[in-house]
């Protein structure tokens, strides 16, 4: 069993309550015009590798006015090949720069080999549940975390096929990552909701909720809520960031605070954006919702 030099106890704790929203390029000057009800903003790690220019500077401003989150998309942690070392410096690089609250990647392989060369796959490409994956990833995480320093989140994935050879279902795949490696888990309703829609016969939110049941809450970090395209079945789901945060993902994400507490939560809107002020509203529904749900947490202070 791998044992990480990261603390013991999981760090992501101390932002529990807060609410925050995915920060994307065509809303940087309304995030920056003026102080907003929000804890934190994410951001893509990747958009910000540059070791100078205007990305820097926007970074700059955003972190003087808002707690940040990194939030990878291509350290493929899962990656049989192993992890990209000029891509785990970069992102140390990043984390050195801006002192983000939390750091996350997700739960699947990106990188390979071709003609022994690193080859990125430009997507999240799924995990088979098996033993095998799982001391890669376990592994892969371990690495990452001896070389940063300090905890990271993993998120579970949409995914639109199932491995047939599969011996470990999703939670089982994922609670033992946590136990293994000591990372949180970063843990995407509306990708819980898609891929119960896309492989289950059963009432989406009653599987969902056993689905959540599953994990320990205290190996959960974050919360992220999206919406996705509706579609006809039987017609596969995509998980497009695209909509508003569904009434079923609200449902999930009402059960999910009453049953683990006031966990970290952010909204996600990646395509087709809406104003910023409608992401606002998201995100204030998030607040009233687990502020309902669970009591106030001392020395928490909201932003205003």
């Amino acid at each position: 069993m791998i044992r990480s030099n990261t603390a013991t106890t999981p760090n992501h704790t101390k932002h529990s309550g807060w609410v925050g929203v995915g920060l994307r390029h065509p809303h940087y000057g309304d995030a920056l015009s003026d102080s907003y009800p929000i804890d934190f903003v994410e951001v893509h790690a990747e958009n910000f590798f540059a070791s100078g220019g205007p990305t820097l500077s926007v970074l700059e401003k955003i972190t003087d006015q808002y707690a940040l989150s990194l939030h990878a998309t291509s350290m493929g942690l899962g990656s049989a090949s192993q992890i990209n070392t000029d891509y785990l410096t970069k992102l140390s690089g990043l984390i050195e720069r801006s002192n983000p609250i939390m750091v996350s990647d997700h739960a699947c392989f990106t990188w390979s080999q071709l003609n022994g060369k690193a080859v990125h796959a430009g997507d999240l490409l799924p995990l088979e549940y098996t033993p095998q994956n799982l001391q890669i990833l376990v592994d892969n995480v371990d690495r990452v975390q001896q070389h940063l320093g300090r905890q990271i989140l993993v998120e579970n994935v949409s995914t639109y096929l199932e491995f047939e050879d599969a011996t470990l279902n999703e939670t089982e795949f994922l609670v033992a990552l946590a136990e293994r490696s000591q990372c949180g888990l970063l843990v995407d309703l509306n990708n819980v909701l898609v891929n119960v829609h896309n492989f289950s016969t059963g009432d989406p939110l009653t599987v969902a909720k056993e689905w959540l049941d599953a994990i320990p809450a205290h190996h959960i970090g974050e919360l992220h809520l999206a919406g996705y395209t509706p579609v006809e079945s039987p017609e596969l789901i995509i998980d497009d960031h695209s909509q508003a945060v569904s009434e079923e993902c609200w449902a999930l994400y009402e059960y999910a605070i009453a049953r683990c507490g006031p966990v970290a939560t952010l909204v996600e809107w990646d395509n087709d954006l809406p104003s910023w002020r409608v992401l606002m509203e998201e995100a204030l529904k998030a607040r009233r919702m687990m502020e309902s749900l669970t009591p106030p947490l001392e020395g928490i202070a909201h932003a205003s």
